[in-house]
């Protein structure tokens, strides 16, 4: 059974997000493992993807620097490793996120801090 609290944080998911990781491989004959490259290991999961923008205190040149803060919220059985791609679908809009940061797990979810990559 489904705790009422999350099932109401998981009804605000109105996004899709699908996690890739850096996959290795292992040359039998050589015994050197190297990059393979990106491979999806999660697909199509229901997500909610949150922004604010902040402006941080120290200046560039006298201005204010404005820095996006972008956090995916998933469910917190989902193993997300620090580093993957995360592409995430919201509002007819395909969304590239690279480097994720350590995900938070809290009881009902998990928070999962973004860097912006560009859109797919």
């Amino acid at each position: 059974m489904v705790n009422p609290i999350r099932r109401a944080m998981e009804r605000l998911y109105g996004d899709t997000c699908t996690i890739y990781e850096i996959q290795h491989v292992k040359d039998d004959a050589t015994g050197i493992t190297h990059k393979e490259g990106w491979a999806a290991v999660a697909e199509n999961l229901p997500c909610r993807l949150s922004s604010k923008s902040v402006v941080q205190t120290q200046s560039v040149d006298g201005l204010g620097q404005i820095t996006k803060v972008v956090k995916l919220y998933l469910a917190p059985e989902i193993t997300v490793k620090a580093g993957s791609k995360i592409v995430v679908s919201r509002r007819g809009r395909t969304e590239v996120y690279q480097n994720s940061g350590e995900p938070t797990t809290r009881t009902n979810h998990q928070e999962i801090a973004l860097a912006y990559h560009g859109e797919a």
